[in-house]
């Protein structure tokens, strides 16, 4: 099965912006698995703030929840361009399929738990973590199986960074209220449940599938 098929479909690959950073990047010496490995910069940041957004007042809090946010968006958009770079402008190597699949586990790890933490709930943050491991791990085992990957929700990894990002600026708004943390906490639930749900449906379809 070729990468091409394993790609996750997304709208944003044929958008004018990305093209023209594709072909930007790929005019220059940076690498598709040197844009891997900034996502998980980016993710380490996002996490970081996250949980020091959690005792943080007023404009501090504010800024590490923007920042969480806008760094949660900056992984995606390596995610997208270390595809492009690879793929269309032709500068994939014998080790891009590690570099395409590790850094995501492990942004995924540091995002989650790093909002865990932040709302007061790590245990939660790591069982959102665990089961998004969870869900690529089944993805790639149908991969191995012989089925096409199975990038279907309800929380595969857009969905659940955009809640993330949502959350985090939803939350700006809580003094409005007088609240603190509740959104992130309810996001951080939705995410968790909603990827465990996402593993399962994944193995169900996983197994109907070589049954058939």
């Amino acid at each position: 099965m070729s990468e091409t098929e394993n790609r996750r479909p997304l709208a944003s690959r044929d958008t004018g912006w990305a093209k023209t950073l594709t072909r930007w990047l790929a005019a220059s010496p940076v690498t598709p698995n040197q844009i891997s490995m900034a996502s998980m910069g980016f993710a380490a940041l996002a996490g970081l703030a996250f949980w020091q957004a959690g005792g943080a007042e007023g404009v501090v809090r504010a800024i590490l929840l923007v920042l969480g946010a806008v760094c949660v968006q900056l992984r995606l958009l390596c995610n997208l361009l270390d595809g492009l770079v690879a793929v269309e402008a032709g500068k994939g190597s014998p080790d891009g399929a590690f570099w395409n699949e590790f850094p995501d586990r492990i942004a995924d790890i540091l995002i989650l738990v790093g909002l865990g933490y932040g709302v007061g709930l790590p245990a939660l943050g790591f069982a959102a973590a665990g089961f998004a491991v969870l869900t690529a791990y089944v993805r790639e085992l149908g991969r191995a199986c012989g089925q096409p990957a199975d990038f279907s929700g309800p929380m595969a990894k857009p969905h659940r960074m955009a809640a993330v990002t949502a959350a985090a600026v939803l939350s700006l708004f809580e003094p409005l209220w007088s609240g603190r943390g509740e959104v992130l906490t309810i996001a951080l639930w939705l995410i968790a449940l909603g990827t465990l749900l996402t593993a399962l449906r994944r193995a169900a379809r996983l197994v109907k599938a070589l049954r058939e």
